[in-house]
């Protein structure tokens, strides 16, 4: 499904990611009980935008690819059960009490946030309601997703594992995995530019949704 909007997402993707870092930023408003489940702070050392990506080579080890959410831990677990809600019920303000605010908000552009983020959010969506940038979360938390630097400040779950790997890495089935995000284009241009750039996801160990975002 995504890979349908992807085009229009990814249309140049390095610049497009440079530009909406400079960018302004059928259910009802959150239940009390969502509201309750907002993130928990991020670890002391643990920056709440860090989305710098593992290095990583193919002499290396590269890291597990992981699809059973029962590995998760709890809070992680949670936290990506509410995401994946938030998403599937077509109101963007169902994820406002997921982003957390101030030093513990979810990163969502590559520059600094000006305004609100729900109103940024629906801003890059290609529709007025948030629907397509809905559904590109959706897909991006239904991936299989890497555990890295673990057991350190800095350990993160992230979506889609395609972020954590080199793509001459990926196999032919992984590859037809990354395309149900992107378009064949929208690959070559990913090689082109060294690493996959479309939108990631990422948590912490304690429930803290640290950013999702596109670019590098």
């Amino acid at each position: 499904m995504a890979a349908a909007v992807a085009a229009l997402a990814l249309g140049g993707l390095a610049t497009q990611a440079l530009a909406l870092s400079d960018a302004r930023p059928a259910s009802p408003l959150p239940m009390e009980a969502e509201v309750d489940a907002a993130p928990a702070p991020a670890p002391e050392g643990t920056p709440a935008g860090d989305a710098a990506r593992p290095e990583t080579r193919l002499d290396q080890p590269l890291p597990e690819v992981i699809y059973d959410l029962d590995r998760l831990p709890e809070p992680v677990r949670r936290m990506h059960g509410l995401i994946l809600e938030a998403a599937r019920s077509g109101d963007l303000e169902r994820l406002r009490p997921l982003l957390g605010t101030g030093q513990q908000a979810t990163q969502i552009t590559l520059g600094a946030l000006q305004g609100d983020p729900i109103d940024f959010l629906r801003e890059i969506s290609g529709d007025a309601e948030g629907h397509e940038i809905l559904a590109i979360l959706l897909e991006v938390m239904e991936a299989g997703f890497v555990r890295l630097d673990p057991d350190t400040s800095r350990e993160r779950y992230v979506w889609p594992y395609f972020f954590a790997l080199p793509l001459e890495a990926l196999t032919p089935s992984q590859r037809v995995e990354l395309f149900t995000l992107i378009t064949a284009g929208d690959y070559e241009d990913m090689r082109d530019f060294g690493a996959y750039i479309f939108y990631r996801a990422a948590i912490t160990p304690e429930g803290h949704w640290l950013f999702f975002l596109a670019g590098d």
